[in-house]
């Protein structure tokens, strides 16, 4: 399959995310053109006014409910190439379609529309999730071979019952298997290929539009409450699970777009492992000029050292075909809490 070209169009749905602002500002600063998906006007307002630089290279495209086939028609037509990272993403869902409906729905609208009106297409990028890998209940040295089917059988079985993270875990593996399955039932009428991205905690500067710090997206938020507010207990400390800065995720989904190989993969991309602590401390090791972050939580010093790392991916596919490099701990708190003193939080 071919890759896409400088001058090409991208559409990235659900633009005004964490995730997707930095794609969306990647893509424009190596040379796309750009098109994202809202849910409304009122959203691309933040969007317009943030990337006006680039004047007609970006535009955006209402569509208010992912979920229903057809809803993306009108945004593939005239496009070479699509990012999506439309996705529900938070732990505390009551009912199981919650989040399922969707993630699922959602995914397969938008290859629908791609096979049906995306002649110009050349590749699909989805956006999964390292919980769509594993549920973490055993250590092993994971990769894209494995799959979270204990989260399926778990909402099978217990349905509304399941936890939280449970039903958001099956969310994203039932969503990617679904992306798989359109992609090799249609593959002699489809032009494009797929290629899917499973990342685990996405950390780092966010620069989609915030008024407070409780507006942070799920995983950013947690990593406040940890790093700035404190408060967590010596047992919450020493879990974690693995990390990727949004600039690295954003960095390979641009990747993915122009790697040949990367064509037909699944490929999992994670900067390392971590448990709660060691954010805690490396922001503590930090000189930072703001008094508002002079007296950060300090947890308890020491745990890191004792404390067994929870999960281990094998990333030699994402550096074989991407080239990816990582931001550490270290860059990713020193940004984080740049942004957020700037902020005035």
């Amino acid at each position: 399959m071919h890759t896409i070209s400088s001058g090409d169009k991208v559409l990235v749905t659900g633009a005004n995310g964490f995730i997707a602002m930095w794609i969306v500002r990647k893509l424009l600063e190596k040379g796309y053109a750009v098109r994202g998906t809202v849910r409304s006007a009122d959203k691309a307002k933040y969007l317009e006014e943030y990337f006006k630089a680039y004047g007609h290279k970006f535009e955006f495209t209402i569509v208010e409910d992912i979920t229903k086939y057809g809803a993306f028609d009108k945004a593939v037509k005239g496009i070479q190439a699509i990012i999506h990272t439309a996705s529900p993403f938070y732990l505390d869902a009551v009912s199981v379609n919650e989040l399922l409906e969707p993630a699922v729905n959602g995914t397969v609208s938008i290859l629908k529309s791609a096979l049906a009106y995306g002649q110009e297409i050349k590749r699909v990028v989805v956006i999964s999730s390292a919980a769509a890998v594993s549920d973490f209940s055993v250590y092993k040295l994971l990769n894209e071979d494995d799959w979270n089917e204990p989260s399926i059988k778990e909402i099978k079985e217990k349905g509304a019952d399941a936890a939280g993270y449970v039903k958001y875990f099956a969310s994203k593996t039932a969503a990617e298997r679904a992306a798989w399955q359109f992609y090799e039932d249609n593959k002699t009428e489809i032009s494009w290929d797929l290629s899917v991205l499973n990342p685990p905690y996405v950390f780092g500067p966010p620069v989609h539009e915030l008024k407070c710090s409780d507006a942070l997206n799920t995983s950013l938020r947690l990593w406040y409450n940890v790093v700035v507010v404190g408060g967590q207990t010596e047992d919450f400390l020493k879990t974690g699970l693995a990390f990727i800065d949004v600039r690295d995720v954003a960095q390979a989904h641009v990747l993915a777009l122009e790697k040949e190989a990367a064509g037909g993969e699944r490929i999992i991309i994670s900067a390392g492992s971590f448990i709660w602590q060691q954010w805690v401390d490396a922001a503590n090791s930090l000189s930072l000029p703001n008094p508002s972050h002079s007296k950060l939580p300090i947890g308890y010093p020491g745990l890191a050292d004792t404390a067994k790392l929870p999960v281990e991916f094998d990333t030699r596919k994402a550096a074989r075909i991407l080239g990816l490099t990582y931001l550490n701990q270290e860059q990713v708190t020193r940004d984080s809490l740049a942004d957020f003193v700037k902020r005035g939080w």
